[in-house]
């Protein structure tokens, strides 16, 4: 039965929504449609675009079959406005009716980010080997170079220590399974760093032994490999007995049949065809078929499986074996439409900088195989062209411990590999604070390499190498009041950053907010309203906590809950940051406005929310920030619809000196002082402690404590507290002073410091 012409299946929190409409700003042409699927199997569709209302004008486009529910058309469109409309194709090969019909405009001078049609895709693709990094006519060269200078692009380092290692190491036994078949996290992370010992092995010797023409390391290269392809495809590391083991091992398999090529014996080519074939189809069997990421894009491993395994698998096997083709289109396809579902144009990602990092490594390395083997360049694209910002701004090179989410570095320097990436943004961009950035990190973290977050993932050397050979090098330029944003808000998630002398660490000061559409899904927290200072060098205002492992206790009964952040709990209630990802997404918050005012910066959140699941008779929670360079005030306005008492949190790394309705952090650099200079119920009730209740202790053995402070209001309707944090640089004194002035519905506070006056008004709890 045809379906209606106004039928549209409902678009919920998780799922893709429909766009563009009438509200859509487009960033680029042409627009991406994406439509809420019709089924969940075998969905085929067609999609009409037209300049017509009655879809009748000469320029009317239809375009079948389209086999998901996005599409990206081959050429940009003129300026002007359009219409769209689309219907299920039927498996008969019938038509359903058509669904709404959605207006957009098109304004002139938009990047233009057209995606090749499947029909053209790979219409000039060289089907020799190698074809990931170098092609053959590259090879050549490289290897004229190094003839050359042996140092070129760090080959040196590169052949030093990251190839010669692997010489006489010892072949890495499969891994075994877990006890019992349960997951430890310990063995877990064990097994992929096997597997990424493996690929290292496998990929570098490979590398270099063709590069070098050495045919010893070309035959350990392929010893490495032929011994990885014995282990069961379906053992211990299948995607579903360890994903990241899985991943590692596709991309070692990938990188040796496609550098090896020339030296294995048609035998050898089939058997490690065969293995490295259904090592991705396992991926993409759940990418496509089980994850559904078209559909519903918030898995993150399912996401940057993409990156790390479908595109240098399929790109291998292309023209080799005819399904991996479908499985490239459809990543293809993803890139240009739905990515990143983790933030948009101004360059986001709401899971958090490490998550950033991870994210990026996988994709730009991706984007660069594309780019080269391809011809498609996804950095042309708005989010590219502007993520480099999210590190800059939330993860600024001297912080620690400032950044909302899951974070495997917590407590270390900003990871090398961070800056990797955003130095890879300066290569494409030209972005001179990038490559600032990047020499930052660099001159700090100086001894992380062997630490899992890094070791387990990536080589600095080969990064190295493959960057210096591929983009030039960027001047670094430094962070000044002219050239950077002392407000920085990211509309696509939420989160604003507020900044002064960002070049300076002795004098860098950082206040980061965040109130997030995302709510706490993934690897995000029930931290919506929370905020993080730094200053001089000192992480005074954390959230607490450690990451011992994602699903560990800690993590789930201390670190995601609103209890380990710098937020509220209203009748010791926070914000839902369980498992259901449906109440996940709907425990949200937004920013309502974020912006530089003369003499401070402002910025005002909503995360009501983010409580309704348990405080439903929670009315409105917002939270002001006031950030006057070198202190903050803080203005709560909690309202509900039944008495009840408000908790509020602090989080520190040392225990403070608590006295009246004041609290004092003493740092190793610096201080602060923290005062409740207002609150319409009365004074707080301060304590602190430095447990973590509700966790496995021996998660956590050997681990400093951190100090958590709870300032408790008496019972009321309706709240307001204001607070008053000052860091103050060690030998730099430093005294801020205020007085209020009723003003019948509202409260003025007057904060003086070296003579400035600033207003913050606060309107009476009814």
């Amino acid at each position: 039965m045809p379906l209606s012409p106004l039928y549209e299946p409902q678009s919920g929190v998780l799922t893709v929504q429909y766009e563009p409409n009438e509200k859509t700003v487009l960033l680029e042409n042409p627009p991406r449609f994406t439509w809420i699927p019709a089924q969940l199997e075998n969905d085929r569709y067609v999609l009409q675009i037209a300049q017509s209302e009655a879809f009748e004008s000469a320029g009317t486009q239809t375009i079948q079959p389209i086999p998901y529910n996005l599409y990206t058309p081959d050429a940009a469109l003129e300026a002007g406005t359009y219409y769209w409309r689309y219907a299920l194709l039927q498996e008969s090969g019938e038509q359903t009716a058509w669904s709404c019909t959605r207006r957009f405009d098109v304004p002139a001078d938009l990047p233009e980010t057209p995606l090749p049609s499947r029909a053209k895709r790979y219409a000039e693709i060289n089907t020799q080997h190698p074809r990931l990094w170098l092609q053959s006519s590259e090879v050549e060269a490289f290897r004229t170079e190094l003839a050359a200078d042996p140092t070129y692009c760090g080959f040196d380092i590169f052949f030093e220590k990251s190839v010669k290692p692997w010489i006489e190491r010892d072949l890495i036994p499969e891994p075994f399974h877990y006890p019992g078949n349960k997951r430890v996290a310990k063995l877990w992370r064990q097994m992929y760093m096997d597997t990424q010992e493996a690929q290292y092995a496998v990929r570098h010797l490979a590398v270099a032994g063709k590069l070098l023409n050495n045919a010893d390391l070309q035959d350990r290269a392929k010893t490495w490999l032929l011994h990885i392809c014995t282990w069961d495809v379906n053992g211990t590391t299948c995607r579903d007995y360890n994903d990241e083991a899985s991943f590692r091992m596709a991309g070692a398999i990938a990188w040796g049949y496609d550098w090896l090529y020339d030296l294995l014996s048609e035998d050898e080519r089939g058997q490690i065809r065969h293995v490295l074939l259904e090592r991705t189809r396992q991926i993409a069997q759940h990418v496509i078929e089980h994850s559904k990421i078209h559909h519903v894009p918030f898995d993150s491993h399912a996401v940057r499986s993409l990156s790390s395994v479908l595109v240098p698998c399929c790109i291998v096997l292309l023209q080799e074996e005819p399904e991996v083709q479908e499985w490239l289109d459809y990543t293809l396809e993803y890139y240009a439409c739905l990515y990143s579902p983790w933030g948009g144009p101004d360059g986001g990602w709401a899971e958090g900088p490490m998550y950033w990092t991870t994210g990026m490594a996988f994709v730009t390395e991706a984007m660069n195989l594309l780019k080269k083997y391809t011809g498609i360049d996804f950095y042309k694209r708005p989010f590219f062209t502007k993520t480099g910002d999210f590190p800059l701004y939330t993860f600024s090179p001297d912080t620690l411990r400032a950044s909302f989410g899951d974070q495997s570095t917590l407590g270390d320097p900003v990871s090398l590999k961070t800056g990797f990436n955003i130095r890879q943004f300066a290569g494409v961009t030209g972005n001179g604070l990038y490559q600032w950035y990047f020499e930052r990190v660099r001159e700090t973290d100086t001894d992380s390499e062997m630490k899992f977050y890094n070791y387990g993932w990536w080589d600095f050397r080969f990064d190295e190498m493959v960057y210096r050979h591929d983009y030039p090098q960027v001047e670094a330029i430094a962070p000044t009041d002219a050239n950077i944003q002392s407000v920085k808000w990211f509309r696509d998630i939420d989160w604003v950053a507020f900044h002064s002398n960002m070049a300076d660490p002795e004098r860098h000061i950082m206040l980061l907010t965040k109130s997030s559409k995302y709510g706490s899904v993934s690897h995000s927290h029930g931290d919506q309203n929370g905020f993080l200072l730094h200053a001089y060098g000192e992480p005074l205002a954390i959230e607490s906590g450690y990451y011992v492992a994602f699903s560990s206790t800690m993590h789930m009964n201390w670190r995601r809950q609103t209890r380990s952040t710098n937020n509220i709990l209203i009748d010791g209630l926070g914000q839902y940051a369980e498992k259901n990802k449906v109440l996940n997404m709907a425990a949200n918050g937004f920013v309502e406005v974020a912006e530089q005012r003369k003499g401070y910066g402002y910025s005002r959140s909503n995360a009501t929310a983010a409580y309704q699941e348990y405080v439903p008779y929670l009315e409105r929670y917002v939270r002001e920030l006031y950030f006057f360079g070198t202190y903050v005030v803080v203005v709560d306005h909690i309202d509900l619809a039944q008495a009840g008492t408000v908790d509020w949190l602090f989080q520190t790394l040392y225990e403070m000196q608590l006295k009246g309705q004041t609290f004092k952090v003493q740092g190793r650099k610096a201080d602060m002082d923290g005062r409740f200079v207002y609150c319409s119920s009365g004074e707080l009730a301060l304590s602190q402690h430095q447990s973590f209740t509700d966790i496995d202790q021996s998660e956590i053995e050997g681990l400093p404590p951190q100090w958590h402070l709870k300032a408790t209001t008496k019972s009321a309707r309706s709240h307001r507290i204001a607070t008053l944090l000052v860091p103050i640089k060690h030998g730099e004194p430093k005294y801020v002073s205020y007085f209020m002035d009723d003003q019948g519905f509202d409260t003025h506070i007057y904060f003086t410091e070296d003579g400035v006056t600033n207003r913050v008004e606060v309107p009476k709890a009814y």
